[in-house]
């Protein structure tokens, strides 16, 4: 099982690296929109954890062009950003995301939980 982290806070991308790993689970990083969108086009991920406020492309520029592609567009996205107005949420849903965790509400073992129900089923 591999996942991707696109955050740009390199302390963010670490721990859930470290957490996911503990669980057997393999992690990809990538520090903005654009270099997790050549990612995600060249090694196969399993799910996205993605951050909404990004350089070059913003989460939801990444959720754009996910869903304009057929085969990406399957992969499960769950967002886990600072923006967390209703309206930032319906817009992350309306392009595809399965879930939309503020980070201000979650802790990373709630996360690591949330992807593990999804990706292992457990």
């Amino acid at each position: 099982m591999k996942v991707l982290i696109i955050d740009d806070d390199n302390f963010i991308r670490e721990v859930y690296k470290s957490e996911l790993n503990q669980e057997n689970i393999e992690v990809e990083l990538a520090e903005s929109g654009e270099v997790g969108l050549e990612k995600v086009k060249s090694i196969k991920v399993d799910l996205i954890l993605l951050d909404m406020m990004l350089p070059q492309k913003s989460g939801f520029d990444v959720l754009t062009e996910l869903k304009k592609d057929a085969e990406l567009s399957k992969i499960p996205v769950i967002v886990f950003s600072s923006l967390s107005q209703q309206s930032d949420i319906d817009e992350a849903k309306r392009l595809g995301c399965l879930m939309y965790l503020p980070k201000d509400t979650y802790s990373p073992n709630q996360i690591v939980d949330e992807i593990k129900k999804i990706i292992l089923g457990k």
